[in-house]
């Protein structure tokens, strides 16, 4: 057999005839309720739910089916039959279950009671919603405030997000880290810091009029689907769409349109990258750096035949800095350094360059797979760069445009869920509320971290997600974890986070998006905002898992009401009662980005708040977007040596974050299992490995701590030399907490230096 008849390879198209199988398969092994295929009916429309899984924009122009494969195994999951009640506990306990995987739990169903661990029985017992918040708030009260840290998943709606960022403040700190401090803080500072936004600049009218698409780093196929409809209108108007990822990603390849009759019955594909360049891990760096060499001698060569110039000089005069030392910096690169740094060719690099200056109008599109290294932050100033030297960047059809992860993980920033005092209008906090809000800077995820593990961190209240099994270092957090004195999950299924309780643990049942909020002025909607900065309503139309279930607001608001004193600015239960006031609330402190909030809640495809880079105003301090320039040619941390590797992790097209639905990855053609090591076959032949040997990793850092995960099986995959990948979250444990970009702290879990080892058992 050659080596190319052992390689596993994704099976292929995105869409088609897989995804309803997929979606299909989810029902039936989440037990969905009948009534899921009446929401998906209403999905991402006005008057309906925005979907809960990822954050794409909604097109004012709906379809008649405006969802996902993965939105629809979202809405599947929620809208299970099954229920977790007290009585599961009768038969489980809480060290038993640690046994159990991501997907067993979650499989238990919703949960429908408050729960409050027990320690002498080690299981969680069912207690009254008052009790709950009564207790919460005695705990809380007995801490220094500033040892207590009230993260969010980004999935809770603006509402709700702005009342637990007001109680985190009113209680006496900013602890307030995110979902995003794990994926694109490095675009939140990164951004920010070189066009003075802290999110992407383009808006729906740009996909339809841009020329090409430049991806890195970004999979739509498994992130964000319905993203592969305007690229397959892009590609049908002659559109180049170029990639750079190191794995292939059959979303960038190839994508049967669900909603066609005639490529649904005829297999009809759409080829979607023009290019794949898969390059090595930390490599992008170097790849757009040979990129913009390539661009700058073309403008050479212009000038000198007396031709029309490549580059865009009014637009770098007018507008940018910086950029002599930039083109100095490519100037001096050298393409041996550029082309072993990025494991591409030269004439690869230069191929892509020139679809760069073919097209008039380019979006540069990037995901984790440019956030997520030591230089994350680095990688984006470089994507700026390259875009910035022909002026794509602030005029339609062009743009950058970073692909959040989470349905509403960028809107919880806008609406102040933030570490960062001077990202918050305290002033207008303190007229609304007649309060001091405290001025310090709270904790990031990587500060809880080391918070948690150093013992300085001792309450953890959190509105969603899973976060032990989210966090770098997992397994030194599951021990620090369970020595908080409070640990308090608002979720709506069983996770690893609850099974290690600190001294006191309650976890708190919340409704899903989809489901009815009725409240004392009737049913409520909630709003979320979307990559694009579109803010859209969402309204539930099911029936709640349970009658004992609470809103996200809702609970947000009982542990309020029982911690804090009373303060006649602020009132709880009229904001419970009509969520609308709280909107009133949003828009006095935010008035720029939510003017007639209220009236334009369910506008077709969302209100846009504003984004000012893309009219061209730089809120830098220069008041110019700024050229940066890398000190080296790489987003890695670490340098090669014998015997290490770049280890990527990657998730499955069958998971949501650290959400597992089942085990058929068909996209990278693994099946039935997780536990799985991608490697070139190169690679493995240097080692001494061969297809279907169990191995384990070893994480590569000199810091004193053993981490290592056991129990994989190699196989072989065309990924480039010297980079490996396995699956997130169970990767997780071989990260440091010190191994993050070093401008924003975002984990660096895309490039994680790795042994490989046999594993004896």
């Amino acid at each position: 057999m050659s080596q190319d008849d052992e390689i596993t390879e994704g099976q292929g198209p995105a869409g088609g005839w897989g995804s309803l199988k997929g979606i299909a398969s989810v029902s039936v092994e989440s037990s969905a309720s009948p009534t899921a295929m009446d929401t998906l009916r209403r999905m991402n429309k006005p008057g309906g739910f925005m979907c809960n899984s990822c954050a794409w924009p909604k097109p004012k122009n709906y379809s008649a089916f405006e969802f996902c494969e993965n939105g629809a195994k979202a809405v599947m999951w929620e809208l299970t039959r099954d229920r977790c009640t007290p009585d599961f506990w009768d038969d489980h306990t809480v060290h038993e279950l640690r046994r159990w995987t991501d997907h067993e739990l979650e499989k238990t169903g919703r949960l429908t009671h408050p729960m409050r661990y027990n320690p002498e029985s080690d299981r969680y017992e069912a207690v009254d919603w008052d009790t709950a918040f009564r207790e919460i708030a005695r705990e809380l009260n007995a801490l220094d405030p500033e040892s207590a840290v009230f993260y969010s998943s980004g999935h809770a709606g603006l509402e709700a997000s702005y009342l637990y960022a007001l109680m985190a403040r009113l209680y006496g700190n900013n602890n307030l880290p995110q979902s995003s401090n794990m994926c694109h803080e490095t675009t939140s500072v990164g951004l920010k810091k070189v066009i003075g936004s802290p999110v992407g600049t383009i808006v729906w009218e740009d996909l339809e009029q841009t020329d090409a698409f430049f991806f890195f780093g970004q999979n739509p196929g498994t992130n964000s689907p319905r993203f592969l409809h305007p690229l397959k209108d892009a590609k049908k108007r002659g559109a180049k769409i170029v990639t750079f990822n190191p794995i292939i990603e059959q979303g960038l390849v190839a994508f049967v349109d669900p909603q066609s009759a005639i490529d649904m019955t005829t297999g009809r594909e759409t080829r979607i990258s023009d290019q794949y360049h898969q390059l090595s891990a930390g490599g992008d760096v170097a790849a757009i750096m040979g990129m913009c060499k390539h661009v700058i001698d073309a403008d050479k060569a212009a000038q000198r035949e007396g031709g029309a110039r490549v580059l865009d000089v009014a637009f770098i005069e007018q507008h940018t800095q910086g950029f002599d030392r930039f083109l100095a910096s490519v100037e001096a690169a050298e393409w041996a350094d550029i082309e072993s740094r990025s494991g591409l060719s030269k004439a690869a690099l230069k191929d892509a360059a020139d679809a760069y200056m073919a097209a008039e109008r380019v979006i540069g599109v990037y995901g984790m797979g440019l956030t997520q290294h030591t230089h994350g932050s680095v990688n984006i100033g470089m994507l700026v760069n390259l875009l910035m030297l022909r002026g794509h960047i602030g005029r339609p059809g062009a743009g950058v445009c970073p692909v959040r992860g989470h349905s509403n993980v960028q809107g919880q920033r806008t609406v102040g869920i933030a570490e960062k005092a001077d990202l918050v209008p305290m002033d207008k906090l303190r007229s609304l509320f007649q309060f001091e809000p405290p001025t310090k800077d709270g904790v990031n995820i990587v500060e809880m971290v080391e918070g948690l593990i150093e013992g300085s961190v001792k309450a953890s209240v959190c509105l969603g997600g899973n976060l032990l099994r989210a966090v770098p270092d997992q397994q030194r957090m599951e021990d620090s974890w369970a020595r908080q004195n409070l640990t308090v999950m608002i979720s709506t299924k069983l996770n690893r986070s609850h099974l290690y309780p600190g001294k006191t643990a309650y976890i708190l049942p919340c409704l899903g998006r989809a489901e009815v909020d009725q409240q004392a002025t009737g049913p409520q909607a909630i709003s979320t905002e979307d990559s694009f900065s579109m803010i859209s309503g969402s309204a539930g139309h099911r029936e709640p898992a349970s009658e004992h279930l609470k809103s996200e607001l809702a609970i947000v608001a009982g542990i309020a009401k029982a911690l804090l004193p009373d303060n006649p600015n602020v009132k709880w239960d009229e904001w419970v009662g009509d969520y609308a006031k709280v909107r009133d609330l949003i828009e006095q402190t935010y008035p720029d980005d939510f003017g007639d909030y209220n009236q334009r809640l369910f506008e077709p495809g969302g209100f846009y708040r504003g984004i000012a880079a893309h009219e061209r105003i730089w809120k830098t301090p220069e008041k110019r977007a700024l050229f940066t320039t890398p000190e080296k040619l790489t987003s890695l941390g670490f340098e090669p040596r014998p015997g290490r590797y770049s280890l990527l992790t990657m998730r499955s097209n069958d998971q949501f974050n650290t959400t597992v639905y089942g085990y058929s990855d068909r996209f990278h053609g693994i099946e039935g299992t997780r536990d799985v090591l991608l490697m070139n076959p190169e690679d493995m032949k240097q080692a001494g490995f061969e297809k279907g040997d169990v191995v384990r990793l070893v994480t590569d850092v000199d810091d004193g701590v053993d981490r290592r995960l056991g129990g994989l099986v190699v196989t072989p995959y065309r990924i480039p030399v010297g980079t490996v990948a396995s699956y997130y979250p169970e990767c997780n444990v071989l990260v440091p907490v010190s191994h993050h970009d070093q401008l924003s702290k975002t984990p660096g879990s895309k490039s994680v230096p790795v042994r490989i080892e046999r594993d004896g058992g």
